[in-house]
């Protein structure tokens, strides 16, 4: 199985800097590598692009997707042929490259340049409610490591307050406890109990924004303090931001995600079947989708 070793080079820019001198990754015997460093105009690094291998015959289908490193470095493995990359990022105009991968060669794209979308501005100063009928904040679990289940809270409020400097802006939500659903009564039923959310004496879960941060393009990143059963702790916000759209008044779209262990809320309750596997895993992924309405 052949090594590749990344080499020092001088990108876009003049400015200098060193690969590794290591193995970067096997080469399979029936395949080759692809690789390629994201940037935006300035020459900058663009972390977190999703970076797709597509066939280009047959069904089209993606053989493989991952997301750019801290430093936009992108590599994969994939089955010799031929392919379309594919490159996207929230404020930026996707990209696309065709490419050729033989036996054993590394199909070496280089720096490749991505442009800032225009038709995706920044929100507008302002406050922006939260529209329930059209957001969803949902979190997914696993159970006994075999499946995962999923699950919404159905009746929340909040506001955004956009400031000029977009750093400077806050949010505020406050969730109805009692709303958890996922869609079966006796586990809903279970969740607003005291061996969980204790709704009787905690009916609210309440977040309260602290930093705003422009990653890059449409990429933020929303700090800030989420209270669920009396304890608060700390939580970011993986952000993007979709853009604006004029429809029973002007509204703007974006979605979060963010990783919570239940522990930290004293969400402790926990069965334990064969082999020490737990009912209900540790983490719950949060995952929310949300539209605002400004308000004149």
């Amino acid at each position: 199985m052949a090594l590749l070793r990344r080499r020092r080079r001088t990108p876009i820019g003049g400015e200098t800097y060193r690969d590794a001198d290591h193995a970067l990754m096997p080469i399979p015997p029936t395949g080759g590598l692809v690789s390629a460093q994201m940037r935006n105009v300035e020459g900058r690094p663009l972390p977190g692009v999703t970076v797709s291998v597509i066939e280009t015959e047959g069904l089209r289908r993606v053989v493989t997707e991952a997301v750019t490193d801290p430093f936009g470095f992108y590599t994969a493995a994939v089955p010799s042929g031929s392919y379309t990359l594919r490159a996207t990022l929230g404020g930026y105009t996707s990209l696309t490259r065709d490419i050729l991968v033989g036996r054993g060669d590394h199909a070496a794209l280089g720096a490749l340049t991505m442009a800032a979308d225009q038709g995706s501005t920044r929100p507008s100063p302002g406050e922006w409610v939260i529209d329930d009928a059209h957001s969803r904040l949902g979190f997914v679990a696993r159970h006994i490591a075999l499946s995962r289940v999923y699950g919404q809270f159905t009746r929340f409020r909040g506001s955004i307050q956009i400031a000029e400097d977009i750093e400077d802006s806050s949010i505020d939500v406050v969730i109805d406890a009692a709303s958890i659903e996922t869609h079966n009564a006796q586990r809903d039923a279970h969740l607003r109990s005291q061996d969980f959310l204790a709704v009787d004496e905690h009916p609210q879960l309440q977040f309260s924004s602290t930093r705003f941060a422009i990653r890059s393009g449409n990429s933020w990143t929303i700090d800030g303090e989420l209270s669920i059963r009396g304890r608060t702790n700390d939580v970011r916000l993986d952000t993007t931001y979709l853009g604006t759209q004029s429809w029973n008044g002007t509204r703007i779209g974006a979605t979060a995600t963010t990783s919570l262990h239940r522990e930290h809320f004293t969400l402790n309750w926990q069965q334990m079947v064969a082999r020490g596997i737990p009912v209900v895993g540790s983490t719950i992924q949060i995952h929310l989708d949300v539209q605002a309405v400004l308000q004149l």
